[in-house]
């Protein structure tokens, strides 16, 4: 589960290799999962450049293009479930809306990027990232990246990142197509053309998923005689990515990605909210864009990046009014426009320096208000390697927000490999923020609640750290590996005592444990178990923080019984947490846990040619994740893939 790069060298690299490498600006820090990595493979770090697995201190989980084609994972929610530390919530099935709590912080503490371009929603009151509608058959690598990271990737990074590059061409021409079926009404295709070589790679694909037939709603809280419709998602990807070399010291790459999305979902009337035989309607268009030159002067030792991104997240909402008829539409659009440079310096063979200038603005636009506001930053970073035993990374950067002023931030994660028995000694330390949201700042709601944005809000801050070892066993056939983490977050932004406005006030502590073992049985065979631990408390109320359980599980098993059948199987077990019900008319409930069986099969019929089908939720389970709102039952799925040239 790591890109091995066996002919690289650090700071120098076959510009083949850096494109995909050093796709995102600043990509997380990667290693593979314990267990499958040897001594000369090579991940990507928090600094951008190629590092050897064992380096790596922070704690990161990747998940490759050929993990999701073999799990079939075909949305990010999915090919995210079985990560430790994370907590998934889901409403409503496919393209409902999604969150991610990292390490019991909340939703709006995970900084997304997707090819180095930050893809939290400016419009949305928290910053958010919507993680249900991204489909992932562009997706190349997810890189997920654990504890406050501030230092390297400035706002909104408290709980950690999530860092998604997508699949870049290489080779002669290629083209590809998907079709399946299944279960709650889904029908999804997909095709892509690729293709490069060391002057010029390209690729362009399309996906459509389609599911019409999602029952949501528990039985329990239908009232009688009501008929509800299930929800539907209908959803368009389109993604490019083009990388040309101008000359031997001057290349150019760009990327780009728009999702169109179409959401119904049913429709709760009054309060406490009654399910209807009627269905919301929520439109989402989302684009990405990245243009990058690259100038390498001097053989690798110092790589420039000049950068700029642009991201609109344009979201529409329309309600059954009278006799079902869907109202006009209520509309918030977001932008975000961003120019940046990084250097890469190499001081010395195994150790490095990253410096870097940005300039971002943000704005957003509803039917109340248009506003935007702009920040600058700048950072440093060290990464060094002593006697190939003792390794560290270091950085520090400093924010500065038109609204809020100052901040500096910074994290240290070094890491020991001990002689005789391997064993990995692992810590980090970091801070991180989180900049009040312009909806925060800016928006009022009046005359009807009486409610006012606070362009005085100072930004969240955390401090947070873990501690672990990682011990080879076996000659690396098996692997065992556990992390403490703490985090201490102060003023949390939340309503004020006199609700009519926002306030610094809130405190919150997570702590908790990661733990993994990874065998391989064999060549064909190898499976691998993790567990979390995970405590999180609202310190200013005294109670714990919803919808973060204190036990996660979960186990993989891939098994290959002959070269052309591969066979897996994933289990994940979420246990209880604090939770409020359908329409939070009872704030505070116990929620129940759930274990879920997934399960895939892949044969090549032929080079060509790939039969594949999966079955997700084996047992059925009618779990409720969030409260009031079902996961989808059992479901069978089906299809072929084709491949031409290549």
């Amino acid at each position: 589960m790591i890109v091995s790069l066996p002919a690289a060298r650090r700071g120098r690299l076959p510009l083949s290799v850096s494109l995909l490498a050093l796709a995102t600006c600043f990509p997380a820090l990667a290693q593979s999962e314990p267990g499958t990595f040897a001594l000369d493979e090579i991940v990507v770090s928090a600094t951008g450049t190629p590092t050897p697995a064992r380096e790596v201190a922070s704690s990161v989980t990747v998940i490759t293009a050929k993990d999701i084609e073999q799990q079939q994972r075909r949305t990010l929610p999915q090919a995210l479930a079985a990560v430790p530390g994370l907590n998934i919530v889901q409403i409503g099935g496919p393209g409902g809306q999604t969150s991610v709590f990292m390490r019991g912080t909340n939703s709006n503490h995970v900084k997304v990027m997707i090819d180095g371009i930050e893809a939290n929603d400016p419009s949305t009151p928290n910053r958010s990232f919507d993680f249900g509608s991204m489909l992932t058959d562009d997706i190349e690598r997810i890189e997920v990246l654990r504890g406050p990271q501030s230092g390297l990737y400035g706002a909104n990074a408290l709980g950690g990142v999530i860092s998604i590059t997508t699949k870049r061409g290489e080779g002669p021409p290629k083209a590809t197509a998907r079709v399946e079926a299944g279960s709650h009404g889904s029908f999804n295709q997909s095709a892509g053309f690729s293709g490069g070589d060391d002057r010029f790679n390209y690729a362009f694909n399309v996906a459509h998923m389609r599911s019409d037939s999602t029952d949501s709603v528990p039985p329990q809280l239908i009232p009688p005689g009501v008929k509800v419709r299930p929800n539907a998602y209908d959803a368009y990807t389109y993604s490019s990515r083009l990388g040309f070399a101008l000359t031997e010291t001057l290349s150019v790459n760009w990327v780009g990605r728009y999702t169109d999305g179409q959401f119904r979902s049913t429709y709760d009337n009054g309060f406490p909210g009654r399910p209807t035989p009627y269905r919301s309607l929520q439109n989402d268009a989302q684009g990405f864009t990245r243009g990058e030159v690259v100038w390498n002067p001097s053989g690798g030792r110092f790589v420039n990046r000049f950068g700029v991104s642009y991201s609109s997240q344009d979201r529409s909402a329309r309600q059954p009014g009278a006799f079902g008829l869907l109202s006009l539409p209520t509309e918030d659009l977001g932008e975000r426009t961003k120019l940046d440079w990084r250097g890469d310096l190499e001081l010395a063979k195994g150790h490095g320096l990253i410096m870097g200038l940005q300039y971002e603005r943000e704005r957003l636009d509803t039917a109340s208000l248009t506003a935007s506001n702009g920040s600058k930053a700048a950072f440093l970073e060290y990464q060094g390697n002593i006697e190939d035993r003792y390794f560290i990374a270091a950085n520090i950067r400093h924010d500065h927000d038109d609204s809020y002023g100052g901040h500096t931030t910074y994290r240290i994660a070094p890491a020991m490999i001990v002689p005789g028995t391997e064993t990995k000694l692992k810590a980090s330390y970091g801070t991180g923020f989180k900049a009040p949201t312009l909806s925060e700042l800016f928006i009022d709601y009046r005359p009807g609640y009486n409610f006012f944005g606070n362009p005085n809000l100072k930004p969240e801050e955390s401090r947070g750290w873990d501690i672990g070892f990682e011990q080879p066993l076996f000659d690396k056939r098996l692997q065992l590996g556990a992390t403490w983490f703490q985090n201490d977050i102060e003023n949390l932004i939340v309503t004020n005592t006199t609700g009519d406005s926002y306030a610094n006030v809130g405190k919150a502590k997570t702590k908790g444990l990661e733990a993994f073992a990874a065998l391989a049985v064999s060549p064909q065979f190898r499976v691998r178990a993790d567990y979390t631990f995970t405590l999180a408390k609202d310190e200013s109320a005294l109670q714990e923080l919803l919808r973060r359980p204190r036990h996660k599980a979960s186990a993989t098993a891939s098994w290959t019984p002959m070269e052309k059948l591969t066979l897996s199987a994933t289990l994940i077990y979420v246990g209880p947490w604090v939770d409020g019900n359908r329409d939070f008319s009872v704030p505070r409930l116990k929620a129940k846990g759930a274990t879920l069986v997934n399960l895939a099969a892949e044969y090549k019929a032929t080079e060509k040619v790939t039969v594949f089908g999966r079955i997700d939720n084996l047992f059925d389970k009618r779990w409720e994740s969030p409260v009031g709102f079902l996961v989808p039952g059992f479901g069978a799925f089906g299809g072929i893939k084709l491949a031409i040239g290549g």
